[in-house]
């Protein structure tokens, strides 16, 4: 079904698994998209969306088993980081994308990473919240700090307090909790958290980090210093080749999502970011 709303069209494609809830503003400009975390939406990207839809073609779309997509028709199948990347592609090549700069937060940053190895035509990543880890449980856990909420990033069934726990963690304590975003924990298909997140700690998961430290595009690192979830440490240890501005930016007093905690301090990085392409 399609729509248009504030100069944004928003419509649907048809992929392998699901039914894809896409938004585009359209143009001749370089197309971004934008890849949401687990449990959220491309809603999430609402600042993102104004700030830049002048001067890009601007895109974001759900996952599967979020937001306005379907759930996926074979969820074992369909819900693990690689097979995101794959529907992300797919939509990408039926709309005609043939270049394309990619941010990525939390769970769409490590989908970012699968694409560096899938799709050729992804010119430049920007990741957030996403720690680069090479497979097995061990390695994931380098990653990642154990927080109170941490566990619920695989669990199928919340409560309405998991919700609202999630949210809150997600976004950021401080950060504004629009109904939006509970809405859209609520939403997800939990098999989704589940699957993924199993498909993640196996040993035959990707190794992102080998991804990540020989990327041959430009990989832009940026995150939240007070963010819960990720080890920072370990982030800025990496031996990255291609990390854009050779370092992994910091922004102070702000959690798991700048990009909606603090817009007006991530948008012009990501802006200067898009200006080497």
């Amino acid at each position: 079904m399609a729509a248009t709303h504030n100069g944004i069209h928003y419509y649907d494609v048809s992929t392998r698994y699901a039914r894809i809830s896409v938004s585009d503003s359209g143009g001749n400009g370089l197309p971004v998209l934008f890849i949401h975390g687990n449990s959220s939406s491309k809603e999430i990207f609402c600042h993102q969306v104004e700030y830049f839809k002048k001067n890009y073609r601007v895109l974001a779309l759900d996952l599967p088993g979020h937001g306005a997509s379907s759930n996926a028709s074979e969820p074992r199948k369909a819900y693990s980081m690689p097979a995101y990347a794959h529907t992300v592609i797919e939509v990408l090549e039926k709309i005609g994308i043939n270049r394309v700069v990619v941010f990525g937060w939390s769970l769409g940053g490590h989908i970012g990473l699968e694409m560096l190895a899938l799709f050729p035509k992804m010119i430049g990543l920007m990741i957030c919240g996403t720690p680069p880890v090479a497979a097995g449980k061990d390695n994931v856990a380098l990653g990642f700090r154990q927080s109170e909420h941490m566990g619920l990033a695989g669990k199928a069934d919340f409560t309405e307090e998991d919700v609202k726990n999630y949210a809150y963690e997600t976004v950021g304590i401080n950060a504004p909790h629009d109904q939006f975003i509970i809405d859209a924990v609520a939403r997800t298909d939990g098999l989704s958290r589940q699957y993924m997140f199993e498909a993640f700690t196996s040993p035959q998961a990707t190794d992102q980090r080998l991804l990540a430290e020989t990327s041959k595009i430009p990989l832009a690192i940026v995150n939240g210093s007070g963010d819960p979830f990720i080890n920072a440490q370990y982030i800025e240890g990496l031996n990255y080749q291609n990390l854009w501005q050779e370092q992994v930016i910091s922004l102070a007093g702000v959690d798991h999502a700048p990009f909606w905690e603090a817009p007006t301090r991530f948008n012009p990085i990501l802006a200067d970011f898009l200006c080497d392409f």
